[in-house]
Parts: structure tokens; sequence; C-alpha cells
């Protein structure tokens, strides 16, 4: 999925480390250059719903280890840079780790509500007026 400064990727992890270099190959290619935040996923994660890739950058990532920042070209109508069109750009690995990225731990299973459940949830949220 992309949409202004953001490129969300999944990717069938092929060896360590490898979202990394997705981050440096979008970077490089002609006007994804631009691109502000890229964050890479594993393949079985839906780039188009924003509550999955989130869910994922809050459960996988490290940010000393997964987050990597790196300084170039910017949209032109990036008002944040402090310089125009050059600033920082942040690369997000959420990409499930393996041992030899130097997770070491064993990775835990997805924990998935029944349909049930998010029924319930989503009419008590309703009913509070959280969500429309």
């Amino acid at each position: 999925g992309v949409f202004h400064n953001f490129a969300i990727l999944s990717i069938k992890k092929q060896y360590p480390w490898h979202a990394k270099k997705v981050m440096n190959a979008v970077w490089g290619m002609g006007q994804m250059m631009f691109t502000k935040f890229v964050i890479v996923v594993d393949e079985d994660v839906d780039v188009h719903n924003l509550n999955d890739v989130m869910w994922r950058v809050g459960n996988n990532v490290d940010p000393r280890r997964d987050m990597t920042f790196t300084d170039g070209p910017l949209d032109v109508l990036d008002h944040a840079a402090p310089v125009a069109r050059i600033g920082t750009k942040i690369g997000i690995d959420a990409t499930k780790k393996w041992a030899s990225e130097g997770f070491v731990r064993d990775w835990p299973d997805d924990i998935l509500m029944e349909k049930t459940v998010k029924m319930k949830i989503g009419a008590l949220l309703r009913e509070l007026n959280l969500v429309e």
C-alpha cells in the first residue's frame, strides 16, 4: 500500500535483515526516493489493513533494532523538514524476527479473537460511543 509519504510492503522474508534491504531498495527507486516512511511486514499481512499493519508494528518492533533512520530527498510538499526537499526518513521492520537476526526467544503465535468476541466488543464500543 502506498499513500503520501508512506509505503507499506509485505515480503516473503528470505534471509536475515531482508526488510532493511527492501527499505533501501525502495528509497533507491525513482520517485519512491521521496517516501518518508517505509514499513515492511511479513507476507501474511494485508498492507491495506492499517489496523493489522499497526498491530504488527506494535508487537514485532523493537525500536533500536528495527527502525532505520536515513537522510535524503523528500517531497517538495513535505513541510516538516527543516530544509526544503531534504530530511530524515524512517524504515520500520515489522516482520517476525529470526534467531539469525539476534532474536533468541521463541516467537509467540498470534492470538486471534473469535468472531463472536469481536462482535461483542464492537457492539460495546459503539454503545459507549467510542467508535462510529
